[in-house]
């Protein structure tokens, strides 16, 4: 980071991508996410008065839209200051002024907070998901972090599902596959004393399907949805009917629909 004094010695294009990557370090420190020597340590001034004072850097800034102003204004007047969103306007207006808008891996995620005392986590026994040959480490962490929010019991991996421990599966987990037991399998390896049925198109619309009340969901790849043999394997298969021109769902959506029907039918 670096004192809002010193700013004022850099010029337009570099001021921005500075202020934009310190908002951003900001960001990081606010949500308890900082990296390691990149915290806040202005022992001088206070963090909130930090970050005010750059924003009122960026107000000056000749290239910044008139309603990006009267928000960015209302931010640091408003009491109490919401610290963490004036920092993320900020930065993404800055962003948009320099041409460069943040990509997935650039989005500031912290854990979310709970009060819960629970120590233990719950889950509905026997309640699994199989991902088929998932190639987005992205989609893999999204089903990870469903099954994990849904109260699935464990996640099956095929041999050539992609690595769940690739970082942008990793992020996109949001923690839930260090908390959530996984293991590679092929089909054959599955539990033989448990329903087994896949998510696919054509099959029994999941208002009538009747959930097992232990079982095993297959989803499929994103290219190609759950193979022949899994279809071939399975005793049952499950649809999410739609109605648009594409009639298609991110394999990530369709998995939190089937789960969040799945439980509703066992409670």
């Amino acid at each position: 980071m670096i004192e809002p004094g010193k700013l004022f010695q850099l010029k337009g294009g570099q001021r921005r991508r500075k202020l934009a990557l310190t908002f951003g370090a900001l960001e990081r420190d606010i949500a308890g996410i900082a990296e390691k020597g990149n915290e806040y340590n202005f022992s001088s001034i206070a963090r909130p008065d930090y970050t005010k004072a750059l924003i009122k850097i960026v107000l000056k800034d000749s290239k910044l839209p008139l309603d990006a102003k009267v928000e960015l204004q209302k931010l640091i007047d408003t009491d109490p200051f919401d610290e963490r969103r004036a920092c993320n306007y900020a930065r993404n207006q800055l962003l948009q002024i320099i041409g460069t808008f943040p990509a997935e891996w650039d989005l500031v995620i912290a854990p979310h907070n709970t009060a819960s005392t629970v120590t233990e986590r719950t889950f509905y026994p026997g309640v699994m998901v199989y991902a088929e040959d998932i190639r987005s480490p992205f989609n893999l962490g999204s089903i990870f972090r469903t099954a994990e929010a849904m109260g699935a019991e464990k996640v099956f991996l095929s041999p050539f599902c992609t690595d769940p421990n690739h970082p942008r599966a990793i992020r996109s987990g949001m923690g839930c596959i260090e908390n959530i037991p996984w293991e590679r399998c092929a089909l054959n390896e599955l539990p033989k004393d448990i329903p087994i049925f896949v998510l696919e198109t054509g099959g029994t619309p999941i208002n009538e399907f009747k959930f097992p009340k232990k079982g095993i969901v297959i989803i499929g790849s994103e290219e190609l949805g759950v193979s022949p043999e899994a279809l071939n394997f399975a005793s049952g298969c499950v649809s999410i009917p739609m109605k648009g021109m594409k009639a298609s769902l991110n394999v990530g959506v369709a998995f939190g629909i089937v789960m969040q029907s799945w439980i509703t039918h066992l409670k």
